[in-house]
Order: C-alpha cells, then sequence, then structure tokens
C-alpha cells in the first residue's frame, strides 16, 4: 500500500544550528503514529514540517505523493497551545473554516461533531463557560468538522490533568474506530503514546534523526500495566536515557 505520508531525507537548521538531520518516515493511510524524543530535540520542528509550516532545507515531504509546500486543509494541527476562539460559541467554533455550504447545512455539520465529542447540549455555550478537557472536545470536533484526512496533533492532552487526559484519549480513539484518520501525535509522555499508537517512533537528541522505532500490536483498549507494554516502555524509555 502506497504511503499517506511520506518523510524523505528531511534536514532543518536554525541560523546554523542543525536541528532535524535526516528523517526517513512512511505512514500508511488510517494509521496512529506517536513521536517522542528529549525535551528540546526538535519534534515540534519536525511537525511545522510535515505540516507545511516549515520547508526542509534538504528532503522532502509529501502527502497522497504530491509534495507538502504549505498548510493544507486536508491535515489539520491540533496543539497543545490551543486555538479555540473565546468570542465564539461552541457552535460558531465548529462552524468556522466551513466552507461551501448554507447556513443551515454549516449548522447541522456543527452540531453533529459536537455530538460526536460529546458535546451535545452546550453547541451555544462559551468558551469561558466551559472546562479544559471540554475546550479540547471543541478542538478535536472543530478539526473533525472540515473532514482531513490526517490530523497532526502536538502534545494535545499536555495541559490536562491526568484524568481529563485520560478521559481524552479513550475519546479519541472512540472517535477514530467511528472517522478513520490518519494521525501524527508528538508527546512527551511514553505512555500515552504506548496507550494510542499502533507505532511509536523515538528520536535522538538534536539535531534528531530516528534512534528505533516500536510496533504496538496489542489490540484496544490497551493496559499499559500488561508486561508485553511494560516491556516496549521499558526499552523505549531505556532508549530516551531513562
Amino acid at each position: 500500500m502506497d504511503a499517506k505520508i511520506l518523510v524523505s531525507g528531511v534536514r532543518k537548521q536554525f541560523r546554523s544550528l542543525p536541528v532535524v538531520d535526516g528523517i526517513d518516515l512512511a505512514v500508511a493511510p488510517g494509521e496512529f503514529v506517536a513521536i517522542v524524543g528529549p525535551s528540546g530535540c526538535g519534534k515540534s520542528t519536525l511537525m511545522k514540517l510535515l505540516a507545511g509550516f516549515e520547508h526542509p532545507d534538504s528532503g522532502s515531504v509529501a502527502i497522497d505523493g504530491q509534495a507538502v509546500t504549505r498548510p493544507t486543509p486536508n491535515a489539520i494541527v491540533i496543539s497543545q497551545h490551543g486555538s479555540v476562539f473565546p468570542w465564539l460559541t461552541v457552535q460558531e467554533n465548529l462552524m468556522f473554516g466551513l466552507s461551501g455550504k448554507d447556513q443551515a447545512a454549516k449548522e447541522a455539520s456543527a452540531d453533529h461533531y459536537a455530538d460526536v465529542v460529546g458535546l451535545k447540549g452546550f453547541e451555544k455555550a462559551y468558551p469561558h463557560e466551559l472546562s479544559g478537557g471540554m475546550l479540547k472536545r471543541v478542538e478535536i470536533a472543530r478539526a473533525l468538522a472540515v473532514k482531513p484526512d490526517i490530523l497532526f496533533m502536538d502534545e494535545p492532552f499536555s495541559a490536562l490533568d491526568a484524568l481529563t487526559a485520560l478521559k481524552m484519549r479513550n475519546e479519541l480513539l472512540r472517535i477514530l474506530r467511528e472517522e478513520r484518520h490518519t494521525v501524527i501525535l508528538i508527546t512527551h509522555d511514553v505512555e500515552e503514546a504506548i496507550y494510542l499508537a499502533d507505532r511509536v517512533v523515538v528520536l535522538s537528541p538534536r539535531p534528531t534523526t530516528i534512534q528505533s522505532v516500536f510496533a504496538i500490536a496489542q489490540p484496544h483498549p490497551r493496559k499499559v500495566s500488561q508486561p508485553a507494554l511494560q516491556e516496549i516502555k521499558d526499552a523505549i524509555l531505556g532508549q530516551l536515557g531513562l
């Protein structure tokens, strides 16, 4: 099967400081790949290269065989910083970016995705009236509403408390069972990577390269405490020098 995302020999430096030093990676359609690495190694820079917000100095990134030269609506980024508009209601946030539809169709689409992420009944609420976990649901729903092929997720749950983050991971898995997307997740949380992903890619310290790749064969729902996954966790932590 052809790769959905193909990264070939990508290198990037800033002010003569090498940050990404030759990344080769193929991601299959519908695959969930988590990327972990030491703090400051270049994970977020790599994400920006994949999403088209930065251009590599050499090498290439392609989606569906087409070179990535700029951001595309087919690949949406969900970041740790949040991007919900505080002056818009949940429904209006979810309608933002929808085009080619009349008002009634946009409202119907927004309401559908509010329901998908468990926000039914909160369509008219403003962001300041929502919890942190609910705001993250709004972001995910808004990304899904434009029907992207790819979700780029840059530490999306890092600002949430542990219980809310776990609930959001389970919610994400439920959504992905219903609406198939290719997902790239950047995370500093090794257990989160193992819990969610089909493969975990471990990056080296800067200038970053791919140090190792771990396939996670266990079906969902997973318990990271099971021996096979604990072995993978220990191996990843060992790769990270922990």
